[in-house]
């Protein structure tokens, strides 16, 4: 048996700038930060006593003889990239709701392919991780899914993710001192706003109008040096942060129609009533989890106003995807070869 665990991720700013079709011309940057909630993926070869050869749990459950079967699509294309012949069994379970904006498909793939390289017997980089998991989401599965939380997720902690020109990417460390630090942890609140959405469908949106909100997408783009500046600088105010999240949110809510809904405007208004600096919806929008910055002292008041909505605490992530159980079990013999 192998399990891996990845965490998910919260994006502050930049989104937008780490799609292909945005950096491959523009450069990107984003702030983000891994938190402790995390996507669990076990593993095991299915002992073939079985009529399927492979078994896929997650929301829903595949048995299934032929790769081509399997309907779960970062399964099936992780498979074929590993090329995998022999049968396995996965199991999924999350901390938190799929769709939710928090990068938890990219850390499904990245979680799965971190197992499937230990199953073999391989510890990859971070880099090569990155790597294997774009190229699963965009070139083999085809997703609208841009670049940041592949990273996040193989790297893990609170960094600058730079996306260059030629492909490449810079993950950086965020250094703050502690005590900084520990503030900024306590200004943030975590909300479900109660409902799913499929990113791919809002990021395609959005992609099809990168040309059109060049000047959108480079102020997004110019926050991210703001944010750095607040976040480094000792005589900054942190609160700074919080009103720089709200001009991003004014900026990106207006990217496409999808991205935000009379539902959600009603939350982050509500919860500006209540003392809330600014706020933004995670990934991509339409719904799924919103982070607010709020001062301590106002937290209750806000808690109040949105008490019909779930408040998730959580801290900080550093450790990235992890191989957290390794017991490889044996492969089985078949015509007196054994693998």
């Amino acid at each position: 048996m192998i399990l891996s665990r990845t965490p998910y991720r919260i994006s502050f700013f930049g989104g937008g700038t780490d799609y292909p079709v945005w950096y491959r011309e523009h450069g990107g940057a984003v702030i983000s930060t891994t938190i402790d909630k995390y996507c669990y993926i076990s593993c095991r070869y299915l002992p073939p006593f079985f009529e399927h050869k492979h078994r896929i749990v997650y929301s829903k459950s595949e048995e299934v003889i032929d790769i081509s079967e399997i309907k779960h699509p970062a399964v099936r294309e992780a498979f074929n990239f590993m090329k995998i012949t022999q049968g396995l069994e996965i199991h999924h379970d999350g901390d938190l709701p799929a769709r939710t904006g928090l990068g938890s498909s990219s850390s499904f793939t990245v979680g799965l392919l971190k197992c499937l390289y230990a199953l073999r017997g391989e510890m990859v980089t971070r880099q090569r991780l990155t790597k294997d998991a774009l190229y699963v989401e965009q070139e083999m599965i085809k997703e609208n899914v841009g670049s940041q939380d592949q990273t996040a997720a193989a790297y893990g902690g609170f960094n600058k993710i730079s996306f260059h020109q030629n492909g490449s990417i810079t993950v950086s460390p965020i250094i703050m001192p502690a005590d900084k630090l520990r503030s900024f942890q306590k200004h943030i609140m975590l909300y479900f706003t109660g409902f799913s959405r499929y990113a791919s469908e809002i990021a395609g949106e959005q992609i099809k109008k990168t040309a059109e909100k060049k000047t959108e997408i480079n102020t997004m783009y110019q926050m991210v040096a703001e944010g750095l500046s607040i976040l480094g600088r000792a005589e900054r105010d942190i609160v700074e942060f919080g009103k720089l999240l709200h001009e991003s949110w004014m900026i990106k809510r207006n990217l496409t129609d999808k991205i935000t809904t009379p539902y959600v405007d009603e939350i982050y208004e509500e919860a500006r009533r209540g003392g809330a600096i600014g706020g933004k919806l995670i990934g991509a929008g339409g719904g799924g989890f919103i982070i607010l910055f709020v001062k301590p002292q106002d937290q209750p008041e806000v808690r109040q106003r949105l008490k019909k909505l779930l408040q998730v605490p959580f801290r900080f992530d550093n450790s990235g995807s992890q191989i957290v159980v390794y017991q490889p079990n044996l492969s089985y013999c078949v015509d007196d070869v054994c693998q």
